[in-house]
């Protein structure tokens, strides 16, 4: 285990500063979540919307293939966004994603359905994650290169975790909007309208943090640091092993994201039979777990080195996943839903809490977003934008419910692998130039 460093205390203006890009960014970042989260947690609903077929399998497929088709966009607008970001500056990046986001997720809100538009009804909600698509592939890099930037020396894990924290923050949201208007509305209204409300409150949010962000301050790293000419070619050609480490260790954080966090609630009523409401709770709770455990492994990781922190709880996930799907098939429940959630959601923070802070430590900061931009996103196109997709189609094909696990086990070995070629940095540098 890595032994502390002391580190000089920061000013009360850099501290105050860094707190300001804590808010811009949980709340751009919070927005492309909570979008991610409502609309699988209302797949099912949006699949009868947008794509009627005969078969109620082929529908819900049909969606799942629209909200996995906007990851395609995901690496294209990682490395135009990202090569942005390193060359003009993190804040005229992130204030640009948070428009596109908002604007796709409005798009979403507002477009009618097939029985009203025909085809030109799912093309546009395929625009739609399309353009979703490429905000959220520049949105992580520049947004673990600004808190990370801005987080004073020995607090990068703390503080890039609140990035994490706010998928916890998104998946709360939504999983509380799905059970509230669950529980306030009839089917048929939840299906004729009430759908559509959590993606007009997230288009709202959207100016909101527009506003923030461009009146937060560049990071001083950035401000300092020479440009690369050409962010994408320096990566490729001085960095391929900092950038492969990267990609494998994303992968077990969106399996478990896309496979856990935000399809447990459809997979609770198609495949345990159970009212769609305690898919909702039980994903409020679990976003919960990540909003209060995520910024504590990241406080516990700054002193005592990310690394154990990554290995250790891939290695508990590739134990856990298949006893945790054998337990919520053998009791299927409230209660067995609640436990799911809230034992894979602290592994899953104990993964999280480091893990931008080790990215920020793998690449240099002329290449930072660029870098993690490209990896990122790839990884996710791969293995997390077509997870739910992936698993449902593996339950249809195998007949087995305990499938998902087995995708998870596959994700944890690969993550595993990553982090133990990872080595925590001897010190952190305010300049961001150690690799």
């Amino acid at each position: 285990m890595q032994s502390a460093t002391t580190f000089p205390q920061p000013s009360t203006a850099h501290r105050r500063e860094a707190n300001k890009a804590v808010v811009a960014t949980v709340i751009g970042n919070g927005l492309e979540w909570f979008d991610f989260t409502v609309y699988s947690f209302f797949s099912v609903i949006i699949a009868k919307v947008f794509f009627p077929t005969a078969s109620e399998l082929t529908s819900y497929l049909l969606a799942l293939a629209t909200f996995g088709v906007g990851f395609f966009m995901r690496p294209v607008g990682g490395i135009l966004l990202g090569i942005y970001s390193d060359r003009r500056g993190r804040k005229a990046a992130l204030s640009l994603t948070i428009l596109l986001m908002a604007a796709g997720t409005l798009i979403i809100a507002v477009t009618p359905g097939y029985a009203q538009w025909g085809l030109f009804a799912p093309a546009l909600i395929v625009f739609a994650r399309l353009l979703q698509g490429f905000s959220a592939g520049g949105e992580m890099g520049s947004a673990t290169a600004f808190l990370t930037e801005h987080a004073p020396a020995g607090q990068k894990a703390y503080y890039s975790s609140w990035i994490q924290a706010s998928i916890g923050v998104a998946v709360a949201l939504g999983a509380g909007a799905g059970a509230l208007l669950s529980a306030l509305l009839t089917p048929e209204q939840l299906e004729s309208w009430g759908w559509r409300l959590p993606f007009l409150f997230g288009s709202l949010i959207g100016p909101v943090g527009f506003y923030i962000r461009s009146r937060i301050d560049e990071t001083p790293a950035y401000a300092t640091v020479e440009r690369a000419q050409s962010p994408l070619r320096e990566v490729v050609r001085i960095y391929p092993r900092q950038t492969a480490i990267t990609f494998s260790m994303v992968v077990l954080w969106t399996v478990c994201t896309y496979s856990v966090l935000f399809y447990l609630p459809s997979y609770s009523t198609r495949v345990l039979g159970l009212p769609s409401g305690l898919g909702f709770t039980a994903g409020v709770l679990g976003g919960l777990v990540l909003l209060v455990a995520t910024p504590l492994v990241g406080r516990l990781a700054d002193r005592q080195g990310k690394r154990p922190w990554l290995l250790g709880s891939a290695i508990a996930i590739f134990c856990l996943a298949w006893p945790l799907f054998w337990m919520l098939n053998r009791w299927p429940g409230l209660a067995s839903l609640l436990v799911f959630q809230a034992v894979l959601g602290l592994l899953i923070s104990g993964y999280l809490g480091g893990l931008l802070a080790a990215f920020g430590e793998l690449l240099p900061t002329r290449v930072l977003s660029t870098g993690l931009s490209v990896a990122y996103n790839f990884a996710v196109t791969l293995f997390g934008g077509f997870a739910t997709f992936t698993v449902t189609w593996l339950i249809a094909a195998t007949g087995s419910p305990l499938a998902p696990a087995f995708y998870i086990m596959f994700a944890a070995a690969i993550s595993a692998v990553g982090a133990a070629l990872f080595r925590d940095a001897a010190s952190e540098q305010p300049s961001g130039e150690s690799a």
